[in-house]
């Protein structure tokens, strides 16, 4: 019997024992107030930037490009005034991406069948710009680094802090 409560303590005791977190502690997971705000002033001064020299690459360019509420510009005048595809609308795509060179990045494109929007993997303009466009349709989009891959990139071919041009079409 007592073999039978001895051993019943043990089992007790290592259940009830603190078990070491498999997790970093929350606290480090979190950046201090300034370093949060050294962030947030490196993001608004980069989005300056680039809005900058994407206005100035917009100047030099044949095709017009129109901005668009989200930061992002569109070469479709008027896109935005056009009807919205609503959450829950399924929604099939293809886009290629390329740098401000016009260097296509990924050979094949890249896209999704019958995805809802509200449920997009995607970056956000490319399911915004999506929202406007009919089967068959197309459009290019200029793409602030914030908006697309941001600062870490995809660790592919899309380096960090890089603004993209994106070739949409509606399937």
């Amino acid at each position: 019997m007592k073999k039978i409560i001895c051993i019943s303590s043990l089992i007790l005791a290592s259940a009830c024992a603190k078990q070491s977190p498999t997790h970093q502690d929350t606290a480090e997971q979190f950046m201090s107030d300034s370093e949060m705000e050294v962030s947030k002033n490196r993001t608004k001064e980069l989005n300056t930037l680039e809005r900058t020299q994407i206005q100035d690459w917009i100047k030099s360019q044949d095709v017009k490009y129109y901005p668009m509420g989200m930061n992002y510009w569109v070469n479709i005048e008027g896109l935005e005034s056009l009807p919205r595809k609503n959450n829950g609308d399924k929604v099939s795509y293809q886009y290629d991406i390329y740098d401000f060179n016009r260097t296509k990045l990924y050979q094949n494109p890249l896209g999704n069948t019958d995805v809802e929007f509200g449920h997009f993997v995607e970056m956000d303009a490319v399911e915004d710009v999506i929202r406007y466009l009919k089967k068959g349709e197309e459009a290019e989009i200029l793409v602030p680094s914030v908006l697309a891959y941001g600062t870490y990139g995809d660790n592919k071919k899309i380096s960090n802090d890089m603004p993209l041009i994106i070739k949409v079409k509606v399937l």
